[in-house]
């Protein structure tokens, strides 16, 4: 592909960030590539997806470096401009980065080369009974260890608004949306209403809606299935609930969840990928459901998640399982598959054959 602007997204407190931006900057050098720092505050506010892409004078390549937090926000920007982005991995558990620091230059080689492939991930997006909104103060009590907040999403034009439906906002979310609890003292009580029907009303500290991608984030910590991002899914989780149903419940990427502030209430926050967006009030709703479009992620090779997942999680072997045994191989197949599995995806063992791919 041509790539003709960069957005550059660099995790500020992290020297080697910093030295990895310059490595970006100087490869674009070399190629007359326009490079732009993008989601930055030194005007002392932040802006929307919108505003910032714009200023950066619309990149077709956003490149994160930082970990999972610095990618989401890469992610954000990328999605309003449809934009490939890619993840320069300098995080410590981190599931979306993609490429190791010294290995910047050639991957960005394979991007403009086209040496490389597009993998396409769910987004989350959301109507709501009324504009969000974040009430005065807050923001001070938030700001500690942060940058400022975001502001909150503006309403779409495109879409009709008002009556049941609310009004569509002009957001994105590649790993969750949360309602959660203001007060420490006082549960959220929410009705969550799935493909339109109640399925129950709870009391609990948080409740979320997950993406595949999101499923090994907050939902994880909070108990729910680990799902692996290829799949198209919604994924449904409270957060120590006071009652005894307390699963997820995933749902088909066309059937939306609904979660609605029960009278009875405390205020409800709503972050969108762990940022603080609004507070709901009782009586207020939120509806989340597959956004229209996609993530571009630029992947160099077939992903091994489960690899990943294995490695990042430091899953060990059960001592009963291999107390009287061998291990289980790592890779139980070094060959290339038979004719009826070559439609399956299998990552490549390391020494066989590239058929494996």
């Amino acid at each position: 592909m041509t790539v003709r602007r960069i957005g550059l997204v660099v995790h500020g407190g992290r020297a080697e960030a910093a030295l990895a931006a310059e490595a970006v900057r100087s490869w674009c050098g070399t190629r007359d590539v326009q490079c732009t720092d993008i989601d930055v505050w030194h005007d002392g506010g932040r802006h929307s997806a919108r505003e910032e892409v714009e200023a950066a004078g619309d990149p077709d390549l956003v490149v994160t470096l930082g970990g999972d937090g610095t990618f989401l926000r890469g992610a954000r920007l990328a999605a309003e401009n449809d934009a490939l982005v890619l993840g320069v991995d300098l995080g410590r558990v981190g599931f979306l980065t993609e490429v190791p620091a010294p290995a910047v230059h050639d991957a960005l080689d394979a991007v403009a080369e086209g040496r490389c492939t597009v993998e396409s991930r769910m987004l989350l997006t959301m109507r709501a009974s009324r504009r969000l909104e974040v009430p005065a103060g807050i923001e001070e009590l938030m700001r500690y260890g942060r940058g400022p907040l975001l502001p909150p999403p503006r309403v779409r034009t495109d879409c009709e608004a008002g009556g049941d439906w609310g009004v569509a906002l002009n957001v994105t979310a590649l790993n969750d949306v949360v309602l959660e609890k203001l007060a420490r003292d006082r549960q959220v009580s929410v009705g969550v209403y799935l493909a339109g029907r109640l399925l129950a009303s709870y009391s609990a500290d948080a409740l979320l809606i997950a993406t595949p991608t999101g499923s090994t984030a907050y939902s994880f910590a909070a108990g729910g299935p680990v799902v692996s991002p290829r799949a198209d899914a919604l994924v449904f989780t409270p957060v120590a609930p006071h009652m005894a149903f307390n699963r997820s419940v995933v749902a088909a990427p066309d059937e939306p969840v609904a979660l609605r502030v029960l009278e009875r209430s405390g205020q409800a926050a709503v972050s969108i990928d762990g940022q603080l967006r609004g507070v709901l009030d009782p009586g207020d709703w939120i509806g989340v459901y597959a956004a229209p479009h996609r993530l571009r992620a630029v992947r160099l090779g077939p992903m091994d998640f489960y690899g990943r997942l294995r490695d990042r999680m430091n899953l060990t072997d059960a001592p009963a399982a291999v107390a009287d045994g061998t291990p289980a191989p790592l890779w139980p197949v070094t060959t290339a598959p038979p004719a009826d599995l070559a439609h399956l995806a299998l990552p490549r063992a390391p020494g066989g054959s590239p058929d494996c791919a």
